[in-house]
């Protein structure tokens, strides 16, 4: 695996340089669209409406378009934002781990300690695993400022994007709302019929059915000579973080009387208000 980017994890004053990897890879075939008479490949291309050319991607920037006007955004200009430019995991929170809502977790990266030593990172690791807590952290990936919780999956510990308050849907169905009745009977058949189907989840026991059928598809073309020449029918393919801590204990200390101090001075504050 190649690491996507480095950074480092920060809570308190402890900072832990780690290296980012994607978890996840997608195990579909890939496919192209080709033309049905010919099996020419089908390309799209990116033209200008203003003079019809061909524009290169590295000649493309963004744009914010209000209905009125446009304002375009340069590759510098996001460059230049102070969030684009933090290499920082800033843990903003520790909470229980089944207050993370499931539905709410995107894209899983693994991180792996960065320095001389793993001491850091194995202290964090194991004080989440005897807690039984989920670090919520901030970072910037991508021009983009993402949410996360960090929690352990064995000796690693794993980044999981979430997605924002605002990007999750409320299921408000008018049907659910009606009262329904049920009887003893139908909920003692029914945890009958989940009992008969209870067993330990193996994820390794299910495989991509689809998946294996095309590919079993593709190759049985391939075998009775049902396939064309690639350079003839698709084209000629174009090119187209902190230091370690020195002294663990001591900045793990030192967070702690911060910590403190700053809600003991909100709770006086708190009594003279009052």
């Amino acid at each position: 695996m190649r690491s996507i980017w480095k950074g480092a994890l920060t809570f308190g004053l402890v900072n832990v340089p780690v290296k980012v990897y994607a978890a996840t890879e997608d195990h579909d075939v890939s496919l192209h669209q080709v033309h049905a008479a010919d099996g020419g490949r089908i390309r799209y291309q990116r033209v200008c409406e203003l003079d019809g050319e061909v524009v290169p991607y590295s000649e493309i920037d963004r744009a914010y378009d209000d209905g009125e006007k446009t304002v375009i955004l340069t590759k510098e200009d996001f460059a230049a934002m102070p969030s684009e430019r933090s290499r920082e995991i800033e843990v903003v929170e520790f909470v229980p781990s089944d207050q993370v809502d499931v539905l709410t977790l995107d894209k899983a990266y693994y991180l792996e300690p960065d320095s001389t030593s793993p001491k850091a990172y194995v202290l964090l690791r194991k004080t989440l695993e005897q807690t039984d807590r989920t670090a919520i952290v901030r970072f910037s990936l991508r021009q983009k400022t993402r949410l996360a919780a960090l929690r352990v999956r064995g000796d690693v510990l794993v980044l999981q994007t979430l997605l924002w308050a605002d990007e999750v849907r409320e299921a408000a169905f008018p049907s659910l709302s009606e009262s329904v009745k049920i009887s003893d009977k139908e909920l003692e058949l029914s945890a009958s019929l989940v009992e008969s189907f209870s067993s330990d989840f193996t994820p390794a026991d299910f495989v991509d059915e689809y998946q294996q059928e095309l590919r079993t598809l593709i190759e049985a073309k391939l075998e009775k000579g049902d396939a064309l020449d690639t350079s003839e029918t698709f084209g000629e393919q174009s090119e187209d973080q902190g230091g370690e801590v020195i002294d663990l204990m001591e900045a793990l200390r030192a967070s702690v009387e911060r910590s403190r101090a700053a809600r003991e001075g909100g709770a006086g504050a708190q009594k003279k208000s009052g």
